[in-house]
């Protein structure tokens, strides 16, 4: 079966964010008001085959945690579905 993990890697809400902070700080340049946060992350779309859904769920969390996420600095999020 073929599946789509769509996986979201964002910084430790602990961790300062750099880019996140440069956006809120320019806000004010566009005229827009009342934004607090802004925190700045990866989007990653997967496609794989796997026998079932927990299998592709293994392979995604695999790689997240091997490659695609520095877990000192970073937390992900994974949704998978049918293709």
């Amino acid at each position: 079966m073929k599946f789509i993990a769509e996986i979201d890697i964002m910084p430790h809400r602990e961790l300062l964010d750099p880019q996140g902070k440069a956006v809120v700080n320019n806000m004010k340049h566009l005229e827009i008001s009342g934004v607090q946060d802004v925190r700045i992350g990866r989007h990653v779309s997967m496609t794989l085959e796997a026998g079932t859904e927990a299998e592709a769920r293994q392979k995604v969390e695999t790689a997240c945690q091997k490659l695609l996420a520095n877990l000192i600095m970073e937390t992900y999020s994974i949704s998978i579905h049918l293709a």
